[in-house]
């Protein structure tokens, strides 16, 4: 189908406002925030605002063979909603409203163009909350978190996006609907179809609808910090901390995070120090007062130079903070690519370690921050973007980091998705069989590759 059929078609099922070709506006929706990843240029721009009007999107799609690239507010990592030529860009972003907030049943049902902050605040009107928190909450939407089953700070208690999900409404790619799970916490009745979308980035159906479990808002928490001289020493209260209790945020930044924190937002961190650790206990009472007793012992067991705790809640927050700037800190260094590996938690200092050595050997800044709490961290490498030189050791950089967490058992992902910036490395990471079973997958319901084609597989 060529672009002027095409654009026709569309115009016949949406309304007037529904549709964009203006260069402009495609320009500034080919890509996400993945600097890197590579993008196409699109025919057509589409805002639908209902399920009806993605089912005429995709059904016109699917007729002239068009690929559909799905995309929510474009704050993705991984180059997930990045266009390819030709293709329709579908954004959700006007999908946006919460749909309804059950406080006896404890769910929230969301349009995926809602953003993150926005469920949080329509849970808190009601003294509930809902849990994932990525760092992007405030500007991401729920679409692209269920796309990448993003994580966040909090995910080490209460778990990723994919655990606060009861059922989904999915557009498939010929335009028929499927609803998923229910309103249950519990719910065995066939395949986890579900799950099987959660993560998906969109090369499976466009979701469209979200039924979110909430939770009792937790108690007032307690903060920790600490520093430590090295980057095992903090690895071993990670690991410690980990088997005394269940901290609701453990994080770890190294030392040039922490100084490219320090230099943006001045806040008198340890400049010196090898690592700073983070955490958190919302338990409330005696049970939090214990909690972080146990942590600040594993911390001065392991080595740590300094540690000191907060009840007070802008105090707490603004420790959080510094964790909070580290990759916008990195950013006002230089160019970044930044990584998401996870390892098993016993393999945290290794990691560091195999960072600290790749920055050497590639002759490029690196700094390492992330969810020590489930192994989950974030290794950025920073370079001069003017030097052709330079850009190719970060790129080197970038991907001996992946080389090196799945050498320690890892993954090349926690939280930020395949897309197309590692599309290379996931079959590395899974194998032939289960490549070809994703395949299978993929085939069976998009048999013509029309959804995000070019992302994960």
């Amino acid at each position: 189908m060529d672009a002027f059929d095409l654009v026709r078609e569309l115009a016949a099922v949406l309304p007037a406002d529904g549709w964009v070709t203006d260069s402009d506006v495609l320009e500034a929706h080919r890509r996400d925030q993945a600097e890197w990843a590579p993008s196409g240029q699109p025919r057509v721009l589409v805002r639908p605002r209902t399920t009806e009007e993605v089912q005429a999107v995709l059904r016109v799609a699917a007729a002239g063979r068009v690929p559909v690239v799905a995309r929510g507010a474009g704050s993705g990592l991984s180059g997930g909603a990045n266009a390819i030529d030709g293709c329709i860009v579908l954004s959700l972003a006007r999908m946006n409203r919460v749909l309804e907030v059950d406080p006896g049943g404890m769910v929230a049902v969301v349009q995926p163009g809602v953003l993150n902050g926005a469920v949080k605040a329509a849970a808190a009107e009601h003294g509930l909350w809902y849990a994932p928190d990525p760092a992007s909450w405030e500007f991401s939407s729920i679409g692209g978190n269920l796309a990448t089953n993003a994580g966040g700070l909090c995910c080490v208690k209460y778990g990723v996006t994919g655990d606060s999900v009861l059922g989904l409404e999915v557009v498939l790619a010929d335009g028929s609907v499927v609803r998923t799970g229910g309103r249950t916490v519990k719910n065995v009745a066939g395949y986890d179809l579900t799950r099987l979308f959660i993560g998906s980035e969109g090369t499976l159906g466009v979701i469209t609808e979200a039924t979110l479990r909430l939770r009792p808002r937790p108690p007032r928490a307690t903060t920790l910090v600490a520093s430590f001289p090295t980057l095992v020493s903090a690895g071993t209260a990670v690991a410690d901390i980990m088997r005394a209790t269940r901290p609701s945020l453990l994080e770890l930044m190294d030392r040039a995070t922490v100084r490219a924190v320090e230099a943006w937002k001045p806040m008198g961190l340890d400049v010196e120090a090898a690592a700073l650790l983070l955490a958190r206990s919302d338990a409330g009472g005696e049970q939090g007062v214990a909690e972080i007793e146990q942590m600040r012992a594993s911390c001065e067991r392991a080595g740590a130079t300094f540690v000191m705790s907060t009840a007070d809640e802008a105090e707490g927050e603004l420790l959080i903070g510094a964790r909070r700037f580290a990759f916008p800190a990195l950013e006002h260094q230089g160019a970044t690519l930044l990584d998401d590996v996870a390892v098993p938690l016993s393999r945290i200092a290794d990691l560091f370690a195999a960072v600290e050595r790749i920055a050497a050997e590639r002759q490029v800044l690196i700094g390492t921050f992330g969810h020590a709490g489930d192994g989950n961290m974030h290794p950025t490498v920073v370079f001069d973007r003017e030097d052709p030189v330079a850009l190719t050791r970060a790129k080197q950089a970038f991907d001996d980091i992946l080389q090196a967490a799945l050498a320690l058992g890892g993954t090349i992902t926690g939280e930020h998705g395949v897309g197309s910036l590692k599309r290379a490395f996931l079959g590395v990471q899974l194998g032939p069989t289960s490549m070809r079973l994703h395949e299978t997958i993929k085939r069976a319901v998009d048999p013509h590759g029309l959804l995000n084609p070019g992302k994960m597989l």
